[in-house]
C-alpha cells in the first residue's frame, strides 16, 4: 500500500491551526452591539479597535513569514496561538476602550497575523509542487471553516450567557490547538528525507542567516520597485476592505438596523463561511489550470456587482434574495487568495511567500480603513448604504487592476541570494 506523503499531514495540522485562530476573528460582528450596550462606547470607537486588529493582522504577516524561515513554523505558530488566547481571555477584565484596543487590536492582531495567509504560502511553498493551488485553496478555507464553526456558537453564547463567555471559549479553542502544532507540525520535507509532494529530488532547506526583520523589509524594498507588486497590493487592499473590513465587521449590525435578529444575521455570515470553503477550494483548483489574472478580474467584478445591490436586500427576515447574495458572496470571499499567491510566486520566485505577506498587509490595511470608515458612516448618516455603494465601485476598480497585470517573461522580478547574511538583494527588471 502506498504511504501517504507527510505533506498532507502538515497541511492537515496547518488547517486545524487556521481554524483555531479564526475563532476570534469571527467575534467582532457579534460583539459590537453588546459592547456598545454595556460600556456606551460609540460604534466608531469599537470599530477602531477592530481596525487595529485588522491592520496588525496584515503587517505582521511578512515578518511572520520571515520568522518562520529563521526559527521554524512550529515555534511561530505555537506562540501565535498563545497570543490569541491571551488577547481573547483578557478582554473579560477590561473596563476602558484602550484595553479593548490592546486586547482585540494588538495581542490578537499579532497572533492571528502570524498565522495569516503568508503562513499558507510558506507551507504550500515548502511542501508542495503538485496540487499547490488546490492546497492553498483548502488552507485558505481554514479561516472560513473557523467562522462556520465559531460564529453561530458565539452568537448563541453572547445571547444566552454574555459576551465574556464567548471570549473565553475562543481563548480555550486557541489553547487547545497548541499541543497539536507542537507535536505534528513539521518544518521541511528534507527533515524527513522526503522531497516536496510532486517533486522527485530531496532539496536541503536553505536557512537564512540574516535577521527576519531585515529580510522582510528587504523584500518590500525590492518588490516596491516593481509594477506588479502595486497592482497586486492595490487589488488586495480593496479585497480586504470589501470582506473582513466591511462585510465581516458590519454585516451583522447592518442587518440588525433593518430589524433582523443578530443570531439570524450571524447565521447568514456562517453560511458565507460554508460557501467560502467551497469557493476557495474550487478557486485553488482553477488556479492550477486557468490564467490567475483572468480569475482575479472575474472575482472582483462579480463582487462589486453584488455589493451594489446589497442595500436593497436587507429586511427583518432572511428573504430568498438575501440568501442568493450570501451564497454568491461566500463563493467569492477568499477565492482571490489562490490566484494572488500564484502571481506572487510567479513574479517574485522563492521570495514569493514574504512578498505575499506584504500584499496581504495591504489587504488588511484596506480592511482596517473600511472597518473604521463604515462605523463612521453609520454614526454620521444613520445607516450603511453609502459604505456598500463605495465598496462595490472599488471592487470593479480592483478588477481593472488585476487585468492590467501581464504575464512574466524570463526570471522572477528579484531574488534573494542564500544564505542571506549581509548580502544585498539582486533586482531584475
Amino acid at each position: 500500500m502506498r504511504r501517504l506523503h507527510p505533506a498532507w499531514l502538515v497541511a492537515a495540522v496547518a488547517f486545524v491551526a487556521l481554524v483555531g485562530a479564526a475563532g476570534f476573528r469571527a467575534t467582532p460582528g457579534v460583539l459590537l452591539h453588546p459592547l456598545h450596550a454595556e460600556f456606551g462606547w460609540p460604534l466608531a470607537t469599537i470599530s477602531a479597535a477592530v481596525s487595529v486588529n485588522l491592520l496588525l493582522y496584515g503587517v505582521t504577516a511578512p515578518f511572520a513569514a520571515a520568522l518562520m524561515d529563521r526559527f521554524g513554523i512550529r515555534r511561530v505558530v505555537a506562540c501565535a496561538l498563545l497570543l490569541v488566547a491571551a488577547g481573547s481571555g483578557l478582554t473579560v477584565a477590561m473596563t476602558e476602550s484602550w484595553q479593548l484596543v490592546l486586547c482585540w487590536g494588538v495581542l490578537v492582531g499579532l497572533g492571528t497575523g502570524s498565522m495569516a495567509l503568508a503562513f499558507v504560502a510558506t507551507v504550500t511553498g515548502r511542501w508542495f509542487v503538485r496540487r499547490r493551488g488546490l492546497v492553498t485553496g483548502v488552507l485558505t478555507a481554514g479561516g472560513a471553516a473557523g467562522q462556520l464553526v465559531f460564529l453561530p456558537l458565539l452568537a448563541v453564547l453572547v445571547r444566552d450567557h454574555g459576551w465574556r463567555t464567548a471570549a473565553l471559549v475562543v481563548a480555550g479553542a486557541a489553547l487547545a490547538v497548541v499541543p497539536l502544532v507542537v507535536w505534528l507540525l513539521r518544518e521541511h520535507p528534507a527533515d524527513l528525507g522526503r522531497p516536496p509532494y510532486g517533486a522527485t529530488a530531496v532539496a536541503p532547506p536553505v536557512r537564512p542567516e540574516g535577521g527576519a526583520a531585515a529580510r522582510a523589509v528587504g523584500a518590500l524594498a525590492a518588490a516596491a520597485r516593481t509594477r506588479p507588486f502595486w497592482l497586486l497590493a492595490g487589488g488586495f487592499a480593496i479585497c480586504g476592505a470589501t470582506t473582513n473590513g466591511l462585510v465581516g465587521t458590519h454585516f451583522v449590525p447592518a442587518a440588525h438596523d433593518h430589524g433582523m435578529p443578530e443570531t439570524t444575521a450571524a447565521g447568514l455570515l456562517a453560511v458565507v463561511g460554508l460557501f467560502d470553503i467551497a469557493g476557495s477550494i474550487v478557486s485553488g483548483w482553477l488556479t492550477d489550470r486557468v490564467d490567475a489574472r483572468l480569475l482575479l478580474g472575474a472575482y472582483y467584478a462579480l463582487r462589486g456587482a453584488s455589493l451594489l445591490v446589497l442595500p436593497s436586500l436587507f429586511a427583518g427576515a432572511a428573504r430568498p434574495s438575501m440568501l442568493v447574495f450570501i451564497v454568491f458572496y461566500g463563493l467569492d470571499w477568499v477565492a482571490t487568495v489562490p490566484p494572488t499567491v500564484a502571481l506572487c510566486r510567479e513574479w517574485f520566485g522563492a521570495s514569493g511567500a514574504v512578498v505575499f505577506g506584504w500584499v496581504f498587509a495591504a489587504h488588511q490595511a484596506g480592511a482596517a480603513v473600511a472597518a473604521t470608515g463604515a462605523g463612521l458612516v453609520r454614526d454620521r448618516l444613520g445607516d450603511y448604504a453609502v459604505a456598500w455603494y463605495v465598496a462595490g465601485a472599488l471592487s470593479v476598480g480592483a478588477a481593472g487592476l488585476s487585468l492590467l497585470l501581464r504575464r512574466r517573461v524570463g526570471e522572477p522580478a528579484f531574488a534573494l541570494p542564500a544564505p542571506v547574511g549581509r548580502r544585498a538583494w539582486s533586482y531584475r527588471g
